[in-house]
């Protein structure tokens, strides 16, 4: 496990005995974008040149361990990296490094690897919010394996003017907003603080989101399910006013069997309920369409009739 502290040192000294004081500050910018990274067991310090100053910088970069004091890693060198494998680490350690720029007596403010803001996004249901919070990404290793478990502070208000500011320190990556107003919309940020060396990382972007009524969808949506079903009413209303005769002649057919057939029986027995002749009509026409209510077919006294009707039989 790696990380690295965040301490910047002044020189400090002291004139004549009248307790006068001066205090010299960094005249040098100082790196830029420090990170530690750890890869197969290494552990490597890098940095970006400082912004405006120019390319004759040299820098003294160091590290330490959770219990020791700092050491020299690299000494005056122009590499904009410092590698500190060689000096034998432990590798059950958990290693903090800073960087200096240096130019002749001139120095910069030591500086750390700066912690990236969470990732935090909302939803709402009816009047409460749910806050989601990722961890920022690391290169290498993650957050938790070198910071352990962050503690989160979330704070949101009002989106509105004069709105006091409410926070709450959590370490859960899920919570719910309840203590909202009801068609409100509100604005969240978050900013966590490491486990170990209590450092703290960027603040996150600042996002909002609205709430409903409590229990309810937004007010749009009910309004259109309301027209959605109106509009179906109607229509259905209006295809039964043009179509009503068709459906009448559909549920409820004026045909009735003819009366040859009413008087032949079906399979043994004789129809005798006009439902049941209705019912006969419409199974008769499916297999005979030439048969219609008012005719009947002529029966075929000889099913096997003699082809040669004058021939004499021997």
């Amino acid at each position: 496990h790696f990380s690295i502290l965040n301490k910047i040192t002044y020189r400090v000294s002291c004139k004549t005995l009248t307790g006068m004081v001066t205090v010299k500050t960094p005249t040098l910018g100082s790196p830029n974008n420090v990170r530690l990274s750890s890869y197969n067991m290494n552990l490597v310090l890098r940095w970006d040149r400082p912004e405006g100053e120019a390319s004759d910088l040299l820098y003294t970069a160091e590290y330490k361990n959770q219990i020791s004091s700092y050491k020299t890693g690299c000494l005056n060198i122009s590499a904009l990296e410092c590698d500190f494998t060689p000096l034998h680490l432990s590798v059950y350690g958990r290693y903090m490094g800073r960087v200096q720029a240096v130019r002749g007596a001139e120095s910069s403010a030591w500086v750390e690897t700066v912690i990236g803001p969470p990732s935090v996004s909302l939803v709402s249901n009816g009047a409460t919010v749910e806050v989601s919070i990722k961890d920022p990404m690391f290169q290498i290793s993650d957050l938790r394996n070198v910071y352990g478990e962050p503690d989160y502070n979330v704070t949101h208000w009002k989106s509105s003017r004069n709105e006091t500011v409410k926070s709450q320190i959590t370490q859960q990556t899920r919570l719910v907003l309840d203590d909202l107003d009801a068609w409100s919309r509100y604005c969240v940020q978050v900013q966590l603080k490491t486990g170990i060396d209590s450092r703290t990382s960027l603040p996150s972007n600042v996002t909002c989101q609205s709430t409903a009524g409590a229990g309810h969808g937004a007010p749009w949506l009910a309004a259109v399910l309301v027209l959605v079903g109106v509009s179906l009413a109607v229509a259905l209303v209006v295809v039964v006013v043009r179509k009503r005769k068709s459906i009448s002649r559909f549920l409820f057919p004026k045909d009735t069997l003819p009366q040859c057939l009413k008087e032949v029986g079906v399979g043994g027995s004789l129809l005798q309920d006009t439902h049941t002749h209705t019912l006969s009509l419409v199974f008769l026409s499916l297999w005979r369409p030439s048969i219609d209510s008012h005719s009947c077919l002529a029966p075929n006294p000889d099913p096997y009739p003699n082809p040669n009707p004058h021939h004499n039989k021997a």
